[in-house]
């Protein structure tokens, strides 16, 4: 969630201590990252928002708290240590492989989720068309917070939301 472009960062004062800047796989940016836990029914269970600069795997441990069952990501959630705490608390994080890794044994329905992952992809084009994500006129951070999740809101109320289940059912 971009606050300014990243060429102001250094004169951005709204979000100033709240804000950082960080990369994405499209470059860098100066703003807040948005960590959310989908169902697949497309609802949203958790969300956490971090500076730009923090480690994607950093508030995973927090988010999946009293949450069970199989946790989809990115390659920014690899990790050897945190599939072994979130395992041993009843999570299991499906993520894909670096080039460099060992290929590890995956269930087929494992691996089928796993190609569906653009069905995250999706949850948030849902979202931006919303214009809940991108916004950088902001003069209050309040103002910022309660544009998010008013939006977020709106999108929770969506009856047309994208579900896992109907890709499945689209695609047998």
């Amino acid at each position: 969630m971009p606050v300014c472009h990243i060429r102001r960062e250094k004169k951005h004062k709204v979000f100033k201590g709240l804000a950082a800047k960080g990369k994405t796989s499209t470059g860098w940016f100066f703003g807040m990252k948005l960590h959310m836990i989908f169902n697949v029914k497309g609802e949203l269970v958790r969300l956490v928002i971090t500076p730009g600069n923090v480690n994607d795997r950093t508030p995973v441990r927090d988010m999946v708290k009293g949450l069970i069952g199989k946790l989809i990501g990115d390659k920014g959630y690899l990790s050897q240590k945190l599939f072994e705490d979130l395992f041993q608390n009843g999570v299991k994080l499906i993520t894909k492989i670096k080039k460099n890794m060992k290929n590890c044994l995956m269930d087929r329905t494992e691996k089928l989720m796993l190609m569906r992952r653009s069905f995250i992809e999706t949850i948030f084009s849902s979202l931006k068309a919303l214009n809940t994500l991108i916004h950088s006129r902001h003069r209050n951070p309040l103002n910022a917070f309660v544009h998010l999740i008013a939006g977020l809101i709106n999108y929770q109320l969506r009856d047309d939301k994208p579900s896992l289940q109907q890709i499945l059912l689209l695609n047998p």
